[in-house]
């Protein structure tokens, strides 16, 4: 029934939306570990960013210069910032894009590869990689997040 919407009572039968489900669920468990790397480097490099955090390590002027930036705090941070500006959309557009009723290869190659490219995005902003790595598996995972949405439009509108 390609190019029909799916019915929420076939979601569970779906392939393509349980390859969604999959892949949406590991990108997003990457987001999260970037939440942990971020306070593991935060902890290790004793730099923090709020009074409170730095309470472990004494008081007044003892704690201040633990309020501090270090650069692999920093690092993982924009990396888990871009992944917010990514991921999220991808969350959005990949599920209306299982519900226009892909092919299930063409969906699993678009799954895949975005999954693909923000993994290897964050091993080439964390290690760090020589760039174009980092900026060219950016534009890949965005280009497959764009082609998901220009089906849903094609799809929905009949474009």
């Amino acid at each position: 029934r390609r190019g029909e919407m799916a019915k929420s009572t076939q979601l569970i039968d779906n392939e393509v939306f349980r390859a969604f489900a999959t892949y949406t669920a590991i990108v997003l468990l990457k987001m999260m570990l970037m939440s942990l790397i971020t306070a593991y480097f935060r902890i290790t490099r004793k730099a923090f960013v709020n009074p409170e955090d730095t309470a472990t390590f004494g008081k007044g002027e003892s704690a201040k210069k633990y309020l501090k930036t270090d650069p692999d705090v920093e690092r993982a941070r924009r990396g888990h910032l871009n992944d917010l500006e990514n991921i999220v959309p991808f969350v959005g557009i990949g599920l209306l894009y299982a519900l226009s009723g892909p092919e299930l290869s063409t969906a699993l190659l678009h799954f895949r590869i975005f999954t693909g490219a923000r993994i290897l995005h964050t091993f080439a902003y964390l290690i760090p990689l020589p760039q174009p790595s980092r900026g060219l598996s950016w534009a890949v995972g965005y280009s497959v997040t764009f082609s998901m949405a220009y089906k849903v439009l094609k799809t929905a509108w009949l474009l």
